[in-house]
């Protein structure tokens, strides 16, 4: 088995420059996961292992094999390398190389009457990261970002997904792109707006449905609520007119969930 005790091994620098530019991970087509439970919910997920890095410090060989297929490359590192390495401050001793899955709309496998959450334009990888987690509690069909502004294989955003990002179908587009498919097949457009809205709890989301949230500062863009077969509202009953948008997303999928246990 390799061995790597240098921080200035030259693919111990390639691994941080993986982590730190969206550029490296585009043009190589990986990411890098640290994290046990991340790396078993990206195998479940379907995601194929390149390279596992392990510090034998902080968690043994058998433990490692245990948890990844065998047929993965092994690389044993030392707690300093680890340490360079590592995005999180509560360490598990395992880092993975994963390949890229496609994000495109026509990769979608969607089951009768999908419920979908489709985000415009996240910025913050802790909301896309609280997007996704919600998205895995609610069981959705798929979350779809229009306009990402973020790469979703962003080290922060598989932090904060605590290993979500795994575990739902995701795909990006334009917010037209995104539009059209829906409406290619036939999922009813549901958009949460304050312009010309109804209360959210008076709609029927029981049939193919996707919620639409932007963000808390600009909302969404005029094509969506163009799209929109209904625009949707949170009454809110403080001195504010916005809450995060995770938090709004959860009421508005938990919501369509209750209706269709109904």
């Amino acid at each position: 088995m390799k061995q790597i005790s240098s921080v200035q091994n030259p693919l111990i620098k390639s691994l941080i420059q993986l982590q730190d530019k969206a550029k490296n991970r585009k043009q190589s087509g990986t990411f890098v996961i640290e994290g046990q439970r991340e790396i078993m919910l990206a195998q479940k997920g379907g995601y194929q292992l390149i390279t596992v890095l392990f510090s034998p410090e902080i968690i043994t060989h058998q433990q490692v094999q245990e948890l990844i297929d065998p047929n993965t490359d092994l690389i044993e590192i030392s707690k300093e390398v680890y340490q360079k390495l590592a995005y999180r401050d509560t360490t598990e001793g395992i880092i993975a190389v994963a390949q890229s899955k496609s994000l495109q709309l026509s990769d979608l496998q969607l089951r009768k009457n999908p419920l979908i959450l489709v985000a415009e334009a996240p910025e913050k990888p802790g909301n896309i990261g609280a997007l996704l987690r919600t998205a895995d509690a609610a069981n959705l069909d798929a979350v779809i970002i229009a306009n990402p502004k973020s790469d979703l294989y962003n080290p922060n955003i598989i932090r904060s997904s605590v290993g979500s990002l795994f575990t739902t179908q995701i795909a990006t587009g334009t917010t037209a792109e995104v539009i059209d498919y829906l409406n290619a097949n036939h999922i009813a457009i549901y958009c949460a707006t304050l312009q010309d809205s109804t209360y959210y709890h008076t709609q029927d989301y029981t049939g193919s449905t996707a919620l639409v949230v932007g963000t808390e500062a600009t909302g969404l863009t005029d094509e969506w609520r163009v799209a929109s077969k209904k625009n949707i509202i949170i009454p809110m009953e403080g001195e504010i007119d916005s809450m995060n948008v995770s938090v709004a997303a959860a009421i508005l999928l938990f919501e369509a969930k209750r209706q269709r246990r109904i």
